[in-house]
């Protein structure tokens, strides 16, 4: 008891945006902190905790940790989860240690409190699904976005409930889910939040993101960049159009962002596929069929 009460007294608690190491970059989106961290050298961390729950996606280097009586080592391109105010010591080996932290800010968990299953300690040491998500959010956060960004929202509501749901039964398609459909179709360049979609389904986020996911075969976040993107297409006919404005019009919050976007989706740039527009007779690019958008 003494020892535990002692332990207890020196532990640390970091408080939100705050580690231990460089932080090379730091953003709040989505209701979660995103940040890139290093660690130059070697060195064992003190005893600490994080006062909110906090994923670590590991990149490169030589890191462990330690919590009660387990002892976890990290190889590249791993993925833990730790829910709040969990002590463990982490000791970063010689190679030092490059990873991207995804804290899940308190609006989240009160939204978490209608979702079944438990927030618990995980780990993606196989390539699953944790892992994949957090390194399309790694991907998504490179640049500067909209604090509410919809792509972000919706992966972060895949990569909770990853953690905190159980796995859905059904694989019969819900009757809400056309409601979802017409409003993301109708409303695409519009700014959507997944509250917003949640209230139109009648069903809690979480939920909305993994039946969306299982039945349509992408995230909502996926669904609505395509829908963006294909209308893009679409003004790049028009040579009165800039590339800043089309990405403007069609609700990208910048044009950096709508260019890694369009590449991601369609393999090449904007401009490229513009240009290539102009080598081409319009009725021949323009049919939908050779755009697998």
């Amino acid at each position: 008891m003494a020892q535990a009460a002692q332990s207890a007294a020196s532990e640390q608690r970091l408080t939100g945006g705050s580690f231990y190491g460089s932080v090379a970059a730091r953003q709040a989106v989505g209701g979660a902190i995103f940040s890139e961290l290093h660690h130059a050298q070697a060195r064992k961390l003190p005893e600490h905790s994080h006062e909110l729950p906090f994923f670590c996606l590991f990149f490169s280097g030589d890191y462990g940790e330690k919590y009660l009586h387990r002892d976890v080592q990290f190889r590249p391109f791993t993925l833990s989860f730790r829910p709040a105010g969990v002590p463990h010591q982490d000791e970063v080996g010689t190679k030092g240690a490059r990873m991207f932290g995804i804290e899940i800010e308190r609006g989240w968990q009160r939204r978490l409190e209608g979702c079944s299953g438990n927030l618990g300690i995980a780990y993606d040491f196989e390539g699953g699904e944790l892992l994949w998500l957090g390194l399309k959010l790694y991907s998504e956060t490179r640049t500067p976005l909209d604090v509410g960004d919809l792509q972000v929202e919706s992966l972060l509501s895949e990569l909770l409930g990853a953690v905190a749901c159980k796995p859905e039964r059904c694989n019969t398609s819900p009757f809400w889910l056309r409601r979802i459909m017409e409003k993301l179709n109708a409303e695409f360049c519009e700014r959507i939040t997944m509250n917003e979609l949640a209230r139109e389904a009648g069903v809690h986020p979480v939920h909305l993101s993994r039946v969306f996911r299982r039945i349509t075969g992408k995230g909502i976040g996926e669904h609505v960049h395509r829908l963006r993107i294909r209308k893009a297409c679409e003004r790049m006919l028009n040579p009165e159009y800039s590339l800043a404005d089309i990405s403007c019009e069609v609700g990208f919050a910048d044009q950096s962002h709508f260019t890694r976007t369009f590449h991601a989706i369609t393999g090449t740039s904007p401009g490229a596929f513009r240009a290539q527009l102009g080598r081409h007779s319009l009725t021949s690019v323009a049919s939908p069929s050779r755009h697998p958008f």
